[in-house]
């Protein structure tokens, strides 16, 4: 889906992007897709921006103040391939390479967008005709043929799986960046504390050559030079332990600080996404994201990462005290390291796959409870209780199968490292016994380079070890990526425009819609006047609902503008014209908390008097009056203890609150009974008054006071005009008006054969 977004006041564009951009436009000039890269030449992470204007290709590195622009002639052309996992996309002219941006798949969508578009105005340059896209044979994202009578692509409805890579940790250090200091203290306490543990070995070199050979040779202990050794040891392990305890303090709060920093920026990012990300995500697995894997990031950061850095610096440490004790000695130490280091290589990616699959299957433990505790009630009005129980079973087995079929890959690794190392630990013996009768070397040295190789060998050991928790991270990293990657498809405009004064004129120029590769709204033109009323009519699936959510501005239209008097609503910041509009749902949602928090939710600053005023309008103020603690009275998670119609008016006093110009009622009747319907029809009247209105009604009889019905079908308007004028008509609206009366009738002839 692409944007046509305008210029503002100043000449700058409006754009879809993770960063802010500031692109000056010609007059008339118009951005059709706009997109972030996120690889620098060298395949680091770097973010690029890639706008495509009808008039030229431009580009900016990140960082960087200057655009790169290439104007759109017929010389031009884009070349698209990708090679494992890393996007490529070229621009070249008649006979030269002109650009080069690379990408990681996360991008291969968007980009897949921008070069059909670009091909496009290319091909019309060629021809001198833009050619329309083909919407029911092939695919306009990914150009993949569409199946017959389907606007549904097969290609793009899969959602991009792209295996998880240990550099994806790097990417934390954004996260990291505002602790650096305290990092730096950090590593510097580890280098100290490092140092101070390889003191103790070293001293029992003369504690064995100078003290203890000697007195077996007859000659008396220097119980001075006993005293200053034993002391050097007691020294250095006091100054390792204070050390350790300062360095894994100072650590622990600088990760559980990044940890906190990843939930809030992750959940924050969720709330600025549009609704489409969320059709296509369950609950229970954006919590498990924001929860239990900023959670394992955390225990990496603040115990294994912090483990790795100490035994990387005392494998280096002890491999060049090894070496200055003695270089022959040292080497055959180094004997089991090609095996482990080539087991770490074939584990690692078994590990790294087989760990981002088991957060992909404990996500489905979590979203069986996410689905069955809030929909409880269902479960056992049908006495499903059985049913939920074997689908939490099943999910919770297919977790523990995924997790043993890991284990034996795991259990097998580290006991084989553990193995080689004590077969190093046996060569250094034999060829140290060697040494010493040869007398190459002392009794002491070879007890020194023993204790060393011990020190060596358990680090490397440990590091085979993190191997998995960094695998685990590196899994739960990438899922958190994949939620901050996501761009928002109703972006902020850089500059917005202030709108003080809102009439509530609602123009829809020329607009489509879809969701995908499915085409739902198609050349929708409608003009609604400040203070009308309009019904939306239609059959299930007409757009009726879409249609809504585009004058929201859930999604952004795909085609065409949606103009509030006069000025385009992408040039609005969201949450400004967001609060222009009050929301009147079939379902209302009430969250856990008192009635009066639930009805000023839109207006968290609202007085009493406002509150009781707004419940007042919504006829609501009386049944609050009669609940235990009125209007201080607990609401149970989403609504619990209250009616349909309870509910409903109280999302209707919800609306009335915030005084919005613009109101929009979604079948706000349609699921109470005929005598409810009458006190929510009074609380309606009220909160109609005086403000542009857009009513879908699943009974055509209570949209009879509207200035003038649409009628919609297969996502285009067929039919406008009054009620009168329309049944007159006897077209669309008439049909579907006939069609509910004999339904009505049949079913009052059904009511009355019961009866009797």
């Amino acid at each position: 889906m692409h944007h046509h977004h305008p210029a503002d006041a100043s000449g700058h564009l409006v754009v879809q992007d993770k960063t802010s951009v500031d692109l000056p436009l010609a007059c008339g000039e118009n951005v059709l897709v706009s997109l972030s890269v996120d690889l620098d030449h060298q395949l680091r992470f770097a973010a690029s921006q890639l706008v495509l204007t009808d008039q030229r290709l431009v580009s900016r590195v990140s960082g960087q103040t200057d655009w790169q622009s290439w104007p759109l002639s017929s010389a031009l052309s884009l070349h698209h391939h990708d090679h494992a996992g890393v996007g490529t996309l070229e621009l070249h002219s008649a006979d030269t390479r002109l650009a080069l941006w690379h990408f990681t798949l996360d991008t291969q969508m968007q980009v897949l967008r921008l070069v059909e578009q670009f091909d496009r105005h290319i091909l019309a340059l060629r021809t001198g005709e833009l050619q329309p896209e083909d919407d029911s044979a092939q695919c306009p994202t990914c150009k993949a043929q569409l199946p017959p009578d389907s606007d549904e692509c097969p290609v793009c409805s899969r959602e991009l799986q792209t295996p998880p890579s240990t550099w994806v940790l790097l990417r934390l250090w954004r996260f990291a960046k505002p602790y650096q200091g305290k990092l730096l203290a950090g590593f510097l306490l580890t280098l100290a504390a490092t140092a101070a543990t390889l003191v103790p070995p070293y001293l029992t070199m003369p504690l064995m050559d100078e003290v203890l050979i000697p007195f077996q040779n007859g000659q008396a202990i220097d119980t001075t030079k006993v005293a200053w050794l034993l002391g050097g040891l007691l020294a250095s392990a006091l100054f390792a332990w204070s050390l350790g305890w300062a360095r894994t303090y100072l650590l622990a709060l600088v990760s559980e600080r990044i940890g906190a920093d990843l939930r809030t920026t992750t959940f924050e990012h969720l709330l600025r996404l549009s609704l489409d990300y969320y059709g296509s995500k369950r609950t229970g697995d954006l919590m498990n994201r924001v929860g239990s894997e900023t959670d394992r990031i955390n225990v990496f950061l603040s115990l294994h990462a912090l483990d790795f850095a100490t035994d990387v610096l005392m494998i280096a440490m002890t491999a060049a005290i090894l070496v200055s004790i003695n270089p022959w000695l040292a080497l055959v130490t180094l004997v089991p390291l090609p095996f482990i280091a080539w087991l770490i290589h074939v584990v690692r990616d078994r590990l790294r796959t087989g760990f981002e699959k088991i957060d992909r299957v404990w996500s489905e433990v979590t979203n069986v409870l996410a689905d069955t505790i809030p929909g409880i009630r269902v479960v056992k009005a049908f006495a499903q209780e059985k049913r939920e129980a074997d689908r939490f079973r099943a999910a919770n087995q297919y977790n523990l199968q995924v997790n043993d079929k890991l284990n034996k890959t795991w259990s097998l690794f580290s006991p084989t490292v553990s193995l080689l190392t004590e077969i190093g630990l046996l060569v250094v013996w034999g060829f140290g016994i060697w040494l010493v009768a040869h007398h190459s070397i002392t009794v002491g040295v070879l007890t020194a380079f023993i204790a060393y190789i011990g020190r060596f060998y358990g680090r490397l050991d440990s590091m085979s070890r993190i191997v998995s928790v960094t695998q685990k991270a590196a899994a739960g990293a990438k899922r958190i990526f994949d939620i901050l990657d996501h761009v928002s498809n109703v972006p902020d405009p850089v500059n917005p425009v202030k709108m003080p004064m809102v009439k509530g004129g609602i123009s829809l120029d020329n607009i489509g819609f879809r969701y995908g590769s499915r085409s739902v709204i198609r050349g929708v033109s409608l003009e609604i006047h400040p203070g009308e009323m309009i019904g939306l009519v239609g059959h299930s699936g007409s757009g009726k609902s879409t249609l809504v959510n585009l004058i929201c501005r859930f999604h952004d239209v795909s085609d065409g503008a949606i103009s509030i008097d006069g000025t385009d609503i992408r040039r609005i910041a969201v949450a400004d014209y967001r609060r222009n509009i009050g929301l009147v749902l079939q379902e209302p949602f009430l969250f856990f908390g008192t009635i009066a928090e639930n009805i000023a939710y839109g207006k968290p600053d609202a007085t009493r008097e406002e509150i009781v005023a707004a419940a007042r309008a919504a006829h609501a103020h009386e049944f609050i009056l009669r609940l235990p603690q009125g209007y201080d009275s607990l609401v149970g998670e989403r609504g619990q203890g209250l009616s349909g119609g309870e509910r409903q008016r109280i999302s209707i006093a919800r609306a009335l609150l915030i005084d919005p110009r613009i109101l929009i009622m979604d079948e706000a009747t349609s699921a109470v009974d005929t005598e409810t319907e009458k006190e929510i029809q009074k609380a309606l009247d009220n909160l109609v008054q005086g403000r542009t209105t857009i009513a879908i009604a699943h009974r055509l009889s209570t949209l009879r006071k509207a200035d003038r019905l649409v009628v919609m079908d297969k996502g285009k308007i067929v039919e406008v005009g009054p009620h009168d004028e329309l049944m007159a008509r006897q077209g669309a609206y008439w049909r579907l008006y006939m069609a509910q009366q004999r339904k009505a009738e049949q079913d009052a002839l059904i009511d009355a054969e019961t009866a009797h």
